[in-house]
């Protein structure tokens, strides 16, 4: 498919975000700095949630330049306690945020024999407790509030599939999708919209090194999309920001999936089966300690 428009062009009318806060977990790195960086060129003014506290200073010095208002703030979506603190911080400082772009999650390749169940409740912890109790304290203001708004959560396409070697992901985003489904039905009567959006392989800086590890195995990961090439972060970032927008309105429940059509790919002839073990570079399941 041809490539993009340049980085900084937008399909939106420049402004269409001025006066609108926007919140957005994970948006310290990566794809969720990406989100950030369109709705920053339209004039939002940014909060920005990350875990890890040292994603957060170049984070708002790279949004920053970008025109708008940017305030950081380091916080764990498992603990509600800390998103109600961030939320207070957020309507204290600029209002309360308009559209919540839910970004944040964990994950990381483990044959499910080999799971631990740490590992199991900490990545469905972040990715779908986490993405739920954001939603709900963005609801619960504004329904007190009466004021309507914008969830958008981010997701996967294994949520549909299934993902052998990424089941707690997997299972954590298909609940998530879920949660998009049924919060659009119950919160539309008030004004709040709920959408889904799912990358495909965009890849960017901040990949974790599993990932990136995947990619350097892979020749010519272009050629291997229908697309034949990859997604740039900004794409995902401009279908947010048309997503949360006032020209999107009348969508809701809906998840739009990213990927150049990766997803939908079937060989005419199955390629053999390779166990995810073997995939991994791990040898046979020795269930001893």
């Amino acid at each position: 498919m041809p490539a993009p428009a340049p980085l900084g062009a937008s399909a939106l009318p420049p402004g269409t975000y001025e006066g609108t806060v926007v919140l957005v977990t994970g948006g310290g790195t990566g794809l969720g700095k990406a989100v950030a960086a369109e709705f920053a060129r339209l004039g939002a003014d940014l909060v920005v949630a990350s875990r890890k506290a040292e994603h957060l200073k170049a984070a708002e010095d790279e949004l920053s330049a970008l025109g708008g208002r940017v305030l950081t703030a380091a916080c764990d979506i498992r603990d509600p306690d800390r998103i109600a603190e961030v939320f207070d911080l957020a309507e204290e400082t600029y209002g309360l945020p308009h559209v919540l772009i839910n970004n944040a999650a964990a994950n990381f390749p483990v044959p499910a024999e080999d799971m631990s169940p740490n590992a199991w409740r900490s990545v469905v912890d972040i990715t779908l407790n986490g993405t739920y109790f954001m939603a709900r304290e963005f609801g619960r203001r504004h329904l007190a509030a009466g004021t309507p708004g914008s969830i958008v959560n981010v997701g996967a396409s294994y949520a549909w599939t299934g993902g052998p070697g990424y089941a707690h992901s997997a299972a954590a985003k298909a609940g998530v999708k879920n949660l998009v489904e049924t919060l659009a039905v119950e919160w539309g009567p008030y004004g709040i919209q709920v959408n889904g959006l799912v990358p495909g392989l965009m890849p960017h800086e901040d990949m974790t090194a599993d990932i990136r590890a995947n990619l350097d195995r892979v020749r010519a990961a272009g050629l291997r999309q229908p697309a034949l090439r990859v997604g740039r972060p900004r794409e995902l970032g401009w279908a947010a920001t048309f997503l949360a927008s006032p020209y999107a309105r009348f969508i809701s429940g809906h998840t739009l999936v990213v990927d150049g059509a990766n997803w939908q790919r079937r060989d005419l002839v199955p390629p053999e089966v390779v166990p995810i073990r073997e995939q991994l570079g791990r040898g046979r399941f020795d269930a001893a300690p």
